[in-house]
Parts: C-alpha cells; structure tokens; sequence
C-alpha cells in the first residue's frame, strides 16, 4: 500500500502525472494482473492521451493565470485520479483502503505542495521552480508505477 500512498503524494502536485506514469506502466508489462483498467491503460490512444494531458498541466502550471493547486476544482480531480492510482498499484484485497488513503495523501500533499511552491517561487520564480517541481514528481511517479511488488 505504500506505493498508493506514495502515488497520491504525486497526484498532489499533478493531478495528471499519475494517470501517465500508470499508462507507461501498462505499456512496459509493470502493472500486475488483474489490476484495474490495465489492458485500458496500456491502449497505446489511452497511454498517449495520459502523456498528454500531463504534459498539458505541467505547461499550463507555468502561466501566470494558472490556478492555484488548492481550488476545490483541482483537489477533487487530485483526489480522483490518486484514488484511480492507489487502488491500480495495490493488491485486489486493499484496493479500497489504498484509494482512500491516496485520495487523502493527495490532499494533504497539495496543500503541503502549494506552501512550498509559493515561498519558492517568490525567491527563484514561476516557471523555473515549475520545472523542478515537473522533473521530482515525473521521475517520482515513473520510479513508483515502474517498481514491481
């Protein structure tokens, strides 16, 4: 269950990122059998869609009029796709548990999220602390979907 968590600290920061770090997965056989929406994730229109729509926030993340990560709006969808996350990357008996404690994790890591964004920002910038944030939660979210368990 550690890995759902861990995926719904990614969602925190990018609602999007686990969806496509869950697709590449799919695509590269690392997901289990049996786990949700597998054969639906490793559809090579719905991993591209995926990749998209992650690229898509993380270059809208850097516009000046980007909302900030702790609208009600974008902690709903957060709270979606880390619970979706959760119970892919947990055991078919803690599926509910892991999306509940994802969805939570992702929240909680928003909130922690903007905090430290906002005093980051203020001292390096929008755009470059943007891509830091980008580089740590892509390569997060790639390492835990990859790590078979």
């Amino acid at each position: 269950m550690l890995r759902s968590i861990l995926m719904g600290l990614v969602a925190g920061q990018r609602a999007m990122t686990p969806l496509a770090a869950l697709a590449a997965a799919a695509r590269r056989g690392d997901l289990p059998e049996g786990a949700p929406a597998r054969d639906l994730l490793a559809h090579p229109v719905v991993a591209l869609g995926a990749a998209a729509l992650a690229a898509a926030e993380m270059a809208g993340d850097k516009l000046p009029s980007a909302p900030d990560r702790i609208i009600l709006p974008g902690l709903v969808g957060r709270s979606v796709t880390a619970a979706f996350a959760g119970a892919v990357l947990a055991p078919p008996e803690r599926r509910a548990a892991a999306a509940a404690f994802a969805a939570t994790a992702a929240v909680g890591a928003s909130y922690i999220g903007f905090r430290l964004r906002v005093r980051a920002m203020r001292r390096f910038g929008q755009t470059s602390t943007g891509l830091v944030e980008d580089a740590i939660v892509l390569g997060s979210g790639l390492a835990i979907a990859r790590r078979r368990g």
